[in-house]
């Protein structure tokens, strides 16, 4: 690991590895995890890319500001252009689980980095457009996104603070762990989760924006003044790579997709839930090498 100073004053602690002049990858992370989720991935493609793989700002030993304010959307892409900016890298392919595919998104939906981001991975992370229709329309969606509500709600805030993120996720998602995760990453995270400031900080991820999460009993339609910004299709090279039994994100958000974005590859991974990344491996490996070859 090495520590990359950005011009903000962020530290992210960042995983880089690989021939320095080979093509390169940029991992991003989801929620609740670190730039572990990549493990897998890094040790295939390490030997022939480059492979950079940060800690996100609020993760593990990042910086993790306590204000929400500091978890813009804006400000998530200003630390991956900056990083890239840091480690000299020109062009590279933007891979994103989760929460870091929602950067990803923005950054490909936006045109943040035009010039360098030459492919888009995305592994069980939903568009943004297709996810706010279903969190008015799709009763599944909905209550599976019920979490959120708990997470943006103040008054969790004292137990944050005095017990970390572990009990905050067993009340809002009666969370038991991963049966499938490796003891000593549980350890590592259950380690990481339990710093209060690394704790808020990754809440604050949710607070900063997103989705807004209607409560269950709010009509299913969709609001008179809803509107999409006007944002054009996502035209570089695109592979999703989605965990079918991903219970926070149903299907459905796979539905629409080839409408948004011009040049598809959509690779779905049976038996597999949402951390595609290290519960199903090998797939996932597979379809991003068939993709990086192809693209």
């Amino acid at each position: 690991m090495t520590r990359v100073v950005l011009p903000t004053g962020i530290e992210l602690e960042v995983l880089d590895t690989g021939p320095r002049d080979a093509e390169t990858l940029v991992f991003l992370h989801g929620f609740p995890e670190n730039h572990r989720t990549w493990r897998h991935q890094i040790a295939h493609f390490s030997g022939r890319y480059r492979c950079i793989a940060p800690n996100q700002r609020g993760y593990a030993g990042s910086s993790n500001p306590q204000e929400a304010s500091e978890y813009t959307i804006e400000k998530l892409m200003g630390d991956v252009e900056h990083m890239a900016d840091a480690l000299g890298v020109g062009k590279f392919t933007l891979v994103g689980h989760d929460l870091g595919g929602v950067v990803a998104w923005a950054m490909a939906l936006t045109g943040a980095m035009k010039d360098r981001i030459k492919r888009l991975v995305i592994a069980n992370a939903p568009h943004p457009f297709i996810l706010s229709s279903l969190l008015y329309l799709n009763q599944h969606q909905r209550a599976a996104s019920q979490y959120i509500r708990h997470f943006r709600d103040r008054e969790n805030d004292a137990m944050i603070r005095e017990h970390g993120l572990l009990q905050l996720l067993v009340k809002a998602l009666d969370f038991e762990g991963a049966a499938s995760m490796e003891d000593a990453e549980r350890k590592l995270l259950l380690k990481e989760w339990a710093n209060p400031d690394t704790a808020m900080a990754m809440i604050n991820w949710y607070r900063a924006g997103l989705a807004e999460v209607p409560p269950m009993d709010a009509p299913y339609e969709l609001p008179a003044d809803y509107s999409l910004p006007p944002l054009p299709n996502v035209a570089i090279p695109t592979l999703i790579v989605w965990g079918m039994n991903d219970v926070a994100l149903p299907v459905a958000n796979l539905d629409g997709l080839d409408a948004l974005v011009d040049d598809l590859t959509l690779e779905k991974v049976e038996g597999s839930g949402h951390f595609v990344t290290w519960e199903a491996p090998d797939k996932f490996n597979a379809a991003l090498e068939t993709f990086l070859t192809a693209r």
